[in-house]
């Protein structure tokens, strides 16, 4: 038995107030006890760790993350996700959705099998969570592919997806689609019906499609501005919607590369924290060094924090989720409340998760970042237990 541990002297942003300098005592896999300082108990005979004016925010939920450290979803064995689940708590990722891309049919579906494995059979506190699968087409528009490979595209089909979510043990929680595609409406109110959330991606929808889309049951965009319909002063595409209608939440790529700092900036003057939600959708060339990697069978060229195809197609990203909150922090006027809703709160509104995740309560999983005064992350623990620790220089 574990015994239990107390984080104290820390200045800790709870659900629903802040705490200048206050505890959190850890019991198991949950918070079981926070408050000031001054009503802590000193005699308190758990493990005490002194964070001595450290920040500690909820843990980070990535909700559209392919790869990391050499490894890739669409590898499709238990050593790529268990790859991903031991490095993400270094950039303050406490779960995440395991994201797929269009592939062949067995190629998705092998990915898909080893997700409901993993998830059924080696999921351990102490390590990035994953959350279920996000399945990001290959419902897509070939005019919108991006890095999407064009020849395995196809049009959403009701009949498809049961069976893929048949394989995947029910564990596809959010899909990536064009609502425009022959098919369309009628996959995204399946997929309502179903509690799967919907997201409008690699898309050419006019702003009346996801209208529709919306009416269907859609309520989120895949990375705002990426692959999708741009703006026009007579066709607001899905850009345009994203940032007028406020049913949709919006992914955001904040690396300054797949989006400028001044579209990012509109997006947060629209959007608010209340809609965005901030993603990393890296690859599995992250925290490795510049050269070629593979994508979905493709080659991609990773040079000083960029991924492209061949054909220079930017393909996913190198981008930590912690550097995603920096850069936002720096291009926006945004603030660490705010920040905590983009990368926590709204990802675990979207999954339907807020009873365990989200935010530091009492009763909720102890998925805690620890953070210096200048954001930089010290700690990870993922369901109770020390998943990172900042080596001292």
């Amino acid at each position: 038995m574990n015994q239990a541990i107390v984080l104290i002297n820390a200045k800790i942003y709870a659900e629903n107030q802040f705490i200048p300098n206050g505890f959190i005592k850890i019991d198991g896999m949950e918070i079981v006890a926070l408050g000031y300082m001054t009503d802590f108990n000193m005699e308190d005979q758990s493990d005490i760790i002194d964070l001595d004016g450290q920040i500690v925010i909820p843990g980070m939920i990535d909700i559209h993350i392919h790869g990391t450290s050499g490894a890739d979803v669409m590898d499709g064995d238990i050593a790529a996700l268990e790859t991903m689940v031991q490095a993400l708590p270094q950039e303050g990722t406490t779960s995440f959705l395991a994201t797929t891309m269009t592939q062949s049919d067995d190629n998705i579906s092998k990915a898909l099998k080893n997700a409901a494995d993993f998830i059924k059979n080696y999921q351990n506190p102490g390590k990035s969570e994953v959350l279920g699968v996000h399945l990001e087409g290959p419902f897509v528009n070939p005019s919108m592919a991006g890095a999407q490979p064009v020849e395995f595209i196809i049009n959403p089909e009701i009949a498809v997806f049961e069976k893929w979510q048949q394989l995947a043990e029910g564990t596809i929680k959010l899909v990536t689609m064009a609502p425009e595609q022959q098919g369309g409406l009628e996959l995204v109110s399946f997929l309502k019906q179903h509690g799967v959330v919907v997201s409008i991606g690699h898309s050419d929808a006019k702003f009346a499609d996801v209208k529709k889309a919306i009416t269907a049951g859609a309520t989120q965009v895949t990375h705002l501005y990426n692959q999708m319909k741009g703006l026009h002063h007579r066709e607001p595409g899905v850009v345009g919607a994203a940032l007028l209608l406020d049913e949709l939440y919006a992914e955001l790529i904040v690396d300054g590369i797949h989006v400028c700092p001044e579209m990012i900036q509109l997006a947060y003057r629209n959007k608010k924290s209340e809609k965005l939600i901030l993603i990393t959708d890296s690859m599995r060339a992250k925290c490795l060094k510049n050269g070629n990697y593979e994508l979905g069978g493709q080659v991609v060229i990773v040079k000083d924090g960029t991924a492209v195809l061949q054909n220079g197609t930017l393909a996913g990203s190198v981008l930590k989720l912690k550097d995603a909150m920096k850069n936002m922090l720096h291009y926006c006027d945004c603030t660490l409340e705010d920040i905590i809703k983009m990368t926590s709160t709204n990802p675990a509104k979207q999954l339907n998760i807020t009873h365990r995740k989200g935010s530091i309560a009492v009763g909720k999983d102890a998925d805690l970042v620890v953070l210096s005064n200048d954001y930089g992350v010290q700690m990870t623990f993922c369901r109770g237990i020390l998943a990172y620790q900042q080596e001292s220089r």
